[in-house]
């Protein structure tokens, strides 16, 4: 391939030398000695102690739990969920789900405990390629899940603004809250930017606090949980009341258009939603103590505790609903701020309604740090523009100029909602995208081109490791044609999904940069598949 060729005055040993002084020279012993093992062990991968490191399991557990925010994200897909092959659908959908997002989560968790390297998910799909396809699926995945976590950052901020300006409708404000309205769209933006701010400002404290930020996320996602499981119930018996076993479990519907089959199988694209992200626990995981197995349980945990404690909220939900035609028919941008109006009446909701945006602005902040470090990372190799400058670590062991360019591109995203209500939505359904396909990736390099290597991964899944993955591969590989799919039929300009438009641009945009990128400039293939050496000792 043409990629891996070595110019002919250079030998592979010189290719192996670091390019960037983060990188870590292979053949230079160093001092060792002074090294912790977590240190020996990032050297061996081919980097640099830059990062601080002083994160526990309860950190790098929170890192993909509250980037996952499973009740933020049922809550916001809900009556697309409801609406596609109807409450039948979708809590049986969501249990197939967790099964494979479980199984995915444990083929990760394992590559992650062999590698557990800054921007993990990139690294990992280049040595899951081999020397030979490492570099073009390194490329491909750097900008895939750059994309996906920026768009996430991005479509977080302007979920929360949703939640506020619902309370437009709620209170009867004379202002309008259709989103084709550019009056509307213009606060949506302005709204959108200020959170946005608020949430990754926070990026910018010291390290040091990251362990507050992580526990304040994740308190708030359990108080969002037990408000729901324990005072939403109560306040439907004295309000409209429950809907029937039957409806829940039995009920279908086809609020897309779609096919039968293909509107029931539609479920799965609010489902996957829900539960991906959860490979956060390896972006942070040069800054995670014991992170060959800590980032690993960081990883599996977030995700188990998540589809776990997401099922209840699901069924929970079907059985508070109302019917569809009043679900359909609150007219804000959130259904759900009506929902809890109508429910706990308006003083419980507003508080109801500020425990949604906290709880979406630290899942923002905490998905802030997983993106920002994933950002460092692939620019520590090469591939990004000014790559010098954005992989530059502070004083405090920070990627102080990384959280910069996440927060202006993403604050760039969001200027999208501006021009119409389909540039932004396009946008966001994309955001999926990549992160599953990426997953899929890995899992088929995994399955064929290197499917004997990390066996130093102290987190092994032993002999299921081969057949789990390429279980792995079929199920993201399905979820990806699912989330590439339509969600309304006919399809016309205003519903088609641009999502595989924007997917084959990145996609396309990857394969070019890593034709015209030199061996020598980013991952070189005398670098690759050295990892795969090491032994634990």
């Amino acid at each position: 391939m043409a990629a891996t060729k070595q110019p002919s005055h250079t030998s592979e040993s010189d290719v192996a030398r670091p390019s960037n002084p983060l990188q870590s020279d292979f053949e230079d012993p160093g001092d060792d000695d002074s090294m912790d093992a977590d240190e020996r062990y990032l050297k061996s991968l081919g980097y640099k102690q830059s990062l601080h490191r002083q994160w526990k399991l309860f950190e790098s557990f929170s890192a993909s739990f509250a980037a996952l925010y499973f009740v933020g994200g049922i809550r916001t897909t809900f009556s697309i969920g409801v609406g596609a092959g109807g409450p039948a659908a979708y809590w049986s959908s969501y249990v197939v789900t967790c099964i494979f997002v479980f199984i995915t989560a444990a083929v990760l968790a394992e590559i992650c405990s062999a590698l557990p390297a800054a921007g993990s998910i990139y690294f990992w799909a280049a040595e899951s390629g081999g020397r030979r396809y490492g570099r073009l699926f390194g490329f491909i995945v750097a900008w895939w899940s750059t994309t996906a976590w920026t768009t996430f950052v991005a479509s977080n901020c302007q979920a929360a603004a949703n939640f506020l300006l619902s309370e437009i409708t709620v209170f009867n404000l004379s202002f309008p809250t259709d989103t084709t309205n550019v009056k509307f769209r213009a606060v949506q933006w302005i709204v959108s930017e200020a959170i946005l701010f608020i949430s990754l400002s926070m990026n910018y404290l010291d390290p040091k606090v990251y362990k507050t930020i992580f526990r304040l996320a994740t308190g708030i996602i359990m108080l969002d949980f037990f408000l729901n499981i324990i005072w939403l119930p109560i306040a439907v018996s004295k309000s409209y009341g429950f809907q029937s076993a039957e409806f829940v479990f039995t009920q279908t519907y086809n609020e897309t258009g779609a096919p039968p089959v293909w509107n029931w199988m539609l479920s799965y694209f609010v489902t996957a939603g829900v539960l991906v992200g959860f490979e956060a626990s390896g972006h942070v995981s040069e800054e995670t103590k014991n992170a060959s197995l800590t980032a690993a349980r960081g990883i599996f945990s977030s995700a188990f505790a998540s589809g776990i404690l997401g099922f209840p909220i699901v069924i929970l939900f079907l059985f508070c609903t109302p019917d569809l035609d009043t679900l359909y028919g609150l007219d804000a941008p959130q259904p759900f701020v009506g929902l809890y109006a109508m429910t706990l009446g308006r003083g419980g909701h507003v508080f109801m309604n500020i425990v949604c945006i906290f709880g979406l602005i630290f899942n923002t902040t905490v998905a802030g740090v997983a993106s920002s470090r994933l950002i460092w990372a692939v620019a520590r190799d090469g591939v990004l523009p000014f790559s010098g400058w954005i992989s530059a670590v502070s004083e405090k062991k920070e990627p102080r100029n990384a959280i910069i360019i996440m927060h202006a591109v993403a604050a760039l995203l969001l200027c999208t909602i501006l021009p119409s209500p389909v540039a932004f939505t396009s946008l966001v359904s994309a955001a999926g995208v990549p992160t599953i396909t990426a997953y899929a990736l890995i899992c088929f390099g995994r399955t064929f081109i290197t499917p004997n290597e990390f066996k130093h991964a102290r987190w092994s899944l032993g002999r299921f490791s081969r057949p789990l993955t390429f279980i792995a591969l079929i199920w993201n590989l399905y979820l990806a044609g699912v989330l590439f799919s339509p969600i309304e039929f006919p399809v016309t300009a205003d519903t088609f999904n641009y999502s595989p438009v924007i997917f084959g641009a990145i996609t396309i945009f990857g394969i070019v940069s890593w034709w015209i990128t030199p061996d020598e400039k980013w991952l070189p293939s005398a670098r690759l598949g050295k990892v795969h050496g090491i032994v634990e000792e």
